[in-house]
Order: structure tokens, then sequence, then C-alpha cells
């Protein structure tokens, strides 16, 4: 059956390292679905019991890692102006906000900026630019990384544990409700952003 082809292919050996190199794409490119495929593990840990849990977030936290510091270390090499694509309008807003953000609090900001398209590459660039400390950033960036692995992979497991239907129906849900919520928290980081800038800037505006 179509079913059993597709779960004997995301069960096999290869599952963890596609997870993986898709994770580590998603800290260059915002459209590599790296978190999909770690809440889709997620699910398909709990409903098939392959490949284990424990290893879902294992991968996903050293790939999400690699990414990050690779990340820091080309904007501690490159700067965050030298070629082209840094220079975009876009990028260029990302990182003046990546600037603001680690000024006023670097633990934080790699938490939230998971969640923002754009975001995480920004601040990670931003960080190495600015230098700073690589011991205390590796370990803030392990921290964030294993929360944000175990949480992806939880919302696959925890739908997985309550949906009958077998591995692909628990993968498929888990994915449409990953992308919804990180539409849902896109759409609430916009709206917050629009009421900032329609909110007064100084007293004379008022």
């Amino acid at each position: 059956m179509i079913t059993d082809g597709v779960a004997e292919l995301v069960t096999g050996p290869w599952a963890l390292a596609v997870m993986s190199l898709l994770v580590l794409g998603d800290a260059f490119f915002v459209v590599v679905p790296g978190e999909i495929a770690v809440t889709a593990l997620g699910a398909l840990s709990i409903s098939t019991g392959a490949p284990p849990l424990w290893s879902v977030v294992l991968c996903a936290a050293a790939a999400a890692m690699t990414g990050d510091l690779l990340c820091y270390a080309i904007g501690r090499w490159a700067g965050i102006d030298r070629w082209r694509w840094m220079r975009a309008e876009r990028v260029q807003r990302a990182q003046r906000w990546a600037r603001g953000r680690l000024e006023s609090g670097t633990t934080v900001v790699l938490f939230t900026a998971r969640f923002i398209p754009f975001a995480r590459l920004a601040i990670n660039l931003v960080a190495g630019a600015t230098r700073i400390p690589l011991p205390r950033y590796c370990a803030l960036v392990a921290l964030a990384a294993t929360g944000w692995a175990a949480y992806q992979s939880a919302i696959g497991a925890l739908i997985a544990a309550v949906l009958p239907g077998g591995p692909v129906v628990a993968i498929v849900v888990s994915v449409i409700c990953a992308v919804a919520i990180g539409a849902l928290i896109d759409l609430a980081l916009r709206h917050r952003a629009r009421r900032k800038m329609s909110s007064p800037s100084d007293p004379a505006s008022g």
C-alpha cells in the first residue's frame, strides 16, 4: 500500500539525516521547512516507534545549533553588508531589529527569533559581527536549539498520541498544525509591529 511505503520511507535510516539537513538549511533559507520536518518526525516517533523521540530532539538540536554557529561565523568573518543579499531592505531591517534586541538582552532573543522569519539569520549574523564572546554564545545557542527541538517534536508527538489513523494521518495533521502555529505567530508579530509603528513616537506627535 502507498501508506505503508510512505511509512517505510520516513522510518528508514535516512529520515534523521534528511531532517537534520532541512534544519541546517533553515538557518540560511527561510523557505526550507526545518520546523515541519521536526514536527513530522516527532509524530512518526510516537505513531510507529521509529525513530526514537530522543533521537529526533537530539539531531534537530544539533543541526539547529550548527546552523546558528555557521551564521555566527559568517557574520564574524564577513560582517553584515559584504554581499548583495545582505544589503537587501528586508535583511537590513531584520539586522537593525537584531542589533537592538542583542543590545537589550541575548538570551531571550535567541529563543524568540526562531519563530520570526529572517530573525534567526539576522540575530546570528549580527552576533558574529558584533563579536559576542563565542563561549557564551555557544552555551545560549545550545539551550535555545534544544528547547526549540523539544518544542517542535512535542507538537507532533502530542498529536500522534491523541489522534487515531496511523502514521500518515499523524504526520499530515501535525504538519498542518505546525504551519498554522507558525502562521499565527507571524500574524501576531505583524500586528504588534503595526501597532508599534502607529503609536506616537514622541510627545510632539500627539
